[in-house]
């Protein structure tokens, strides 16, 4: 593998520069004084900042981005063996890293680097986490999978050993990282077209990447799961578990909502009451998430001061339960990025804290194989809501085959007792919408896909 000498800049060139993680890892390299092209398909914001930052931006892929004085080439699992730029690149044989070897290599460069891992809750994690390094100043390093507000985006470049960074396990990505603290949330059966063994096979990857800790680092796991034994069997590292049960190192009791769904709980730190914890973040599953946080800033000397008012300023992500208005007729809108049965869960319950007079869940299925695999449980979460609209897949990286449709989980929705309906296009979800929610209603668009466009358009009228 290609070892970046970070001491001696070269030029790196980006195939897909502008996606959400890629982007992030060029304006580090920027930071670090490397010369930086990258192609994408289309012009966005992020192609945009990233070129008045000093990148060479091409739209389009073709071989001739691919010039001689290139010494390195970044790609994702998103570029097929067809693709023009690869080709050439393989042609010139020119030194390549998967986004996730990069990232790698540059977590090696900090002392305290942080991988927050898990199905579910990644982006909100890494959010408070971040939060709470601000507050504390400790100038930290953040690539985030989504867009943060108080760091003006996905990717924020520090001068210290801090580091953080979300940890996916889609085709072990994170296999490649190198960091001193992770965090795992949960283990779920997800990315099903990968993970062929199922639940199996996603465990033993967790269980790969929490070996990957060095023996004086930390690993933060969530202590409710069955799993959690199988994974943590024979670490040498340090292990802090987290969660609801009161065996945890670190629990919570005593959870109250606001009339914004927002909790405040007592903390417990080894079967003792420490202090009293207040989110801007929605729902039990957050709290859960929170006690991860609490845990890795307790090893890292973090003052509970900084930590308190890391919480408090740190509001959703975007995507993740995001308030985005309320229309004409009283109907407050909200966004959220769920696209597993858990997380869907999670997301209503959180929305029933919440005043409303009924809940609408317009619904996106992301990816066939998961609607597929997964059609009960979508089914089963999906029903407790008062009213759930489907719009048709969200095919991302996949054809489909026919093996299954919106049509077909609004059907077992309504079999499992729910009140489901498929309409399929957006703008007819739209027209259906602006006819029968009323005032005090609450809308929440769901899906890893486009489905926000949705609620943009109802608040636009």
């Amino acid at each position: 593998m290609f070892t970046v000498d970070f001491d001696n800049p070269c030029k790196v060139h980006f195939m897909g520069i502008g996606g959400i993680s890629m982007s992030g890892l060029a304006e580090i390299l920027l930071q670090d004084n490397f010369r930086v092209s990258g192609s994408d398909m289309k012009e966005s914001d992020i192609t945009n900042t990233l070129k008045g930052l000093g990148a060479q931006i091409m739209i389009g892929q073709v071989a001739e981005n691919i010039t001689d004085d290139i010494d390195l080439v970044v790609y994702t699992a998103a570029i097929s063996d067809d693709n023009p730029e690869l080709l050439a690149v393989k042609s010139k044989k020119i030194p390549m890293l998967s986004r996730a070897e990069l990232l790698g290599q540059i977590m090696s460069k900090y002392k305290y680097s942080v991988a927050v891992s898990g199905t579910h809750g990644k982006t909100t994690t890494t959010s408070m986490l971040s939060h709470i390094l601000l507050q504390a100043e400790t100038d930290p390093t953040i690539s985030i999978g989504g867009m943060l507000d108080v760091i003006g985006g996905n990717i924020r470049v520090g001068h210290t050993d801090y580091f953080v960074t979300e940890a996916c396990e889609y085709k072990n990505s994170y296999h490649s990282f190198n960091p001193y603290i992770s965090i795992i949330l949960n283990v779920d059966a997800d990315h099903l077209d990968f993970f062929k063994g199922g639940i199996t096979e996603i465990v033993e990857s967790f269980k790969t990447f929490a070996h990957k800790l060095p023996n004086d680092g930390l690993l933060v796991i969530n202590g409710d799961m069955e799993h959690t034994d199988t994974i943590t069997d024979g670490l040498d590292c340090n292990i802090i578990t987290f969660g609801l049960n009161e065996n945890n190192k670190y629990s919570a009791k005593s959870v109250t909502f606001d009339t914004n769904g927002h909790p405040t709980y007592t903390l417990i730190v080894d079967g003792k009451e420490v202090d009293t914890i207040t989110l801007h973040s929605t729902g039990i599953h957050n709290v859960v998430n929170s006690l991860s946080v609490i845990a890795v800033c307790d090893f890292l000397n973090i003052p509970m001061e900084s930590i308190k008012a890391g919480f408090i300023a740190c509001t959703s992500a975007k995507r993740r339960f995001e308030h985005k208005g309320t229309t004409n007729n009283g109907v407050m809108v909200l966004d959220d990025y769920a696209h597993h049965p858990t997380e869907i869960a999670a997301t209503l319950n959180a929305a029933k804290n919440t005043p409303h007079n009924e809940i609408w869940c317009v619904f996106q299925p992301h990816t066939y194989t998961r609607t597929y695999a997964l059609l009960d449980d979508f089914a089963k979460a999906l029903s407790t809501c008062d009213h759930v609209i489907l719009a048709d897949i969200y095919a991302a990286r996949e054809k489909d085959n026919g093996m299954v449709s919106s049509k077909d989980l609004a059907d077992k929705i309504n079999e499992k007792g729910g009140n489901a309906l498929y309409i399929g296009s957006f703008e007819e979800i739209i027209k259906f919408v602006e006819k029968n929610c009323k005032k005090n209603d609450l809308l929440i668009t769901m899906g890893a896909g486009n489905i926000d466009s949705v609620g943009v358009s109802l608040l636009k009228k």
